[in-house]
């Protein structure tokens, strides 16, 4: 049967312009929660972390949905009391069955990927740290031997995430891990090979675009604070007073200033990266160390077992200070440090020539002053 159409009384493409208005691109969001054991659960919007729809479940209730409505393809995320994890995903009109429990996520096409992708990356990072830290537990010699194996797995992560990135770079999936792609690969890397190209559908999404701000403002930041600690070059070193492996105190001035050119390290047992440069520092010391130079550490460790012991371990045989407060010590707040390792190069009258040098830049000045 043929039934007769009421008028429209408005053309068709303002009740198109009308519709689109009151929607304003909202998308209804569907989340079943599998097992909320009686916890409270949020679902938010990960990029804004606003809380869109919240609920509590019966004690016995083996599932709990959740509905509500965000931007098309927003980035949301599926949060419950007192647990850390957070499930990540696009709010693409599909609806998500996640188990926090188990950490498992699942729904459109996409979705699924999220989840895989979320689990995998989390994983792999927490090996690695673990690698890491056992190794930090190992004698010098047998770490040696692992560092190689260490550097194998970082760079195994690193292009798994590349490879992430390349094979999506048509949908928004490595939106969702913008976090991991800004954080490990490095910027002029991603430039070169067109990840970054703002054209992109993933550098297009709000939860993208807020992380590259948020690295924007940091690289501002730091610049910023670089421009402030150079002014510290070709002024005279500046005193203070801490003490030594065996408790007694000593001033700076004991050990700069005084005829020699000496490098100031500052450093912790348990930062890998000063750990790792190490062995350069104690090579530039063995082998100009008769002709006039010498160090003095001014360590961040809060452990003194594990400092001590670090000294040993790493063979650095000049004076070593620490108050042992960490990143609360004098020397942060005397020299403004905010990032280990740091150093800075004193000539024989207590005059700041240059800072940071590190690798193959310690040995070149060294080589400039001695040879």
């Amino acid at each position: 049967m043929i039934r007769k159409m009421k008028k429209f009384l408005f053309p068709l493409a303002a009740c198109a312009a009308l519709l689109a208005a009151c929607n304003d691109g909202q998308v209804k969001f569907t989340v079943n929660v599998q097992d909320p054991q009686g916890a409270t659960v949020d679902i938010i919007d990960y990029t804004t972390q606003d809380v869109l729809a919240s609920a509590t479940p019966d004690d016995n209730a083996a599932t709990l949905t959740l509905q509500g409505k965000a931007p098309k393809d927003a980035l949301l995320g599926v949060r419950m009391e007192d647990e850390s994890w957070i499930s990540i995903f696009f709010n693409d009109g599909e609806e998500v069955n996640v188990d926090l429990a188990n950490r498992a996520l699942s729904g459109s096409e996409l979705n699924d990927q999220v989840g895989y992708f979320d689990n995998k990356l989390n994983d792999d990072y927490e090996s690695l740290n673990d690698f890491a830290e056992e190794i930090g537990e190992l004698d010098e010699a047998e770490q040696i031997v692992k560092i190689t194996e260490l550097q194998a797995k970082a760079n195994g992560f690193l292009e798994g995430i590349k490879d992430m990135v390349k094979s999506n770079k048509d949908n928004l999936l490595p939106a969702a891990f913008m976090e991991y792609v800004v954080n490990f690969i490095d910027k002029d890397e991603l430039e070169e090979e067109g990840l970054l190209d703002p054209s992109l559908p993933y550098i297009q999404h709000p939860y993208a675009q807020s992380v590259l701000k948020r690295v924007e403002e940091a690289e501002a930041k730091q610049a910023e604070a670089e421009a402030e600690a150079d002014k510290i070059i070709g002024t005279k070193f500046i005193d203070l007073e801490e003490p030594d492996v065996n408790g007694n105190m000593h001033k700076l001035s004991e050990f700069v200033g005084n005829g020699k050119w000496v490098l100031i390290d500052f450093w912790a047992a348990w930062c890998g990266p000063c750990r790792g440069e190490m062995p350069n520092v104690v090579a530039n010391y063995k082998k100009y160390h008769d002709k006039g130079f010498d160090i003095v550490g001014l360590s961040f460790d809060n452990d003194k077992d594990a400092w001590v012991k670090a000294i040993k371990e790493l063979d650095m045989p000049w004076n070593h200070l620490s108050d042992l407060k960490g990143w609360e010590s004098a020397a942060a707040g005397v020299y403004g440090i905010r990032a280990i390792p740091a150093s800075l190069l004193v000539d024989p009258e207590g005059t700041v020539v240059a800072r940071n040098l590190r690798g193959d830049a310690l040995g070149s000045k060294l080589a400039e002053i001695f040879d």
